[in-house]
């Protein structure tokens, strides 16, 4: 089956909430999925600007640097990413410079259909002191919401505090 690619106009709004619009249309393209599915919604405060934030994750280098591995990662409506040598790879849905990106992930998990994929939202918000980031993962696999949850902190809000600290000094 073809990886499906939506089309998104601008809905940068902020009283615009494209994650029901999302759900519906994955709905619409699995329709018969039996399979139960969790959503995943987390907030990290990260004491920068929500353009380098915005920038740690759409840049291959740096994301590539946050990871420690290997990241290939357009910066294009479309466009696709590869992080973990392959484990997760999607394509961008929606990107607001320095406000949102919002994409479509794949993890190469067992039970995870190959056909599958997790709409994943990053919103970037200034704050005082920094940048709040509200992350939401839609349509994860019922028996693997928890250990995504727990990776979401592990793997990048962890490191990204820790660089961020880093780069302070």
């Amino acid at each position: 089956m073809a990886t499906p690619r939506l089309k998104c106009r601008d809905y940068s709004r902020p009283d615009f909430d494209i994650l029901p619009v999302l759900q519906k249309i994955n709905n619409l393209v699995y329709p018969a999925r039996p399979m139960k599915t969790k959503t995943i919604k987390q907030t990290v405060t990260l004491a920068t600007a929500p353009a380098e934030v915005y920038d740690l994750l759409i840049n291959s280098k740096k994301h590539s640097a946050l990871t420690g591995g290997p990241v290939s990662m357009s910066k294009k409506v479309n466009g696709t990413f590869e992080v973990f040598n392959g484990y997760c790879h999607g394509y961008n849905i929606e990107l607001v410079e320095n406000k949102k990106i919002v994409q479509a992930w794949h993890f190469a998990e067992d039970g995870w259909p190959d056909d599958h994929f997790s709409i994943c939202t990053f919103l970037f918000t200034k704050v005082p002191g920094g940048t709040k980031l509200s992350f939401t993962q839609l349509d994860i696999p019922e028996h693997k919401a928890e250990s995504l949850k727990d990776g979401w902190k592990q793997f990048y809000w962890k490191p990204m505090k820790a660089r961020l600290a880093l780069k302070k000094k």
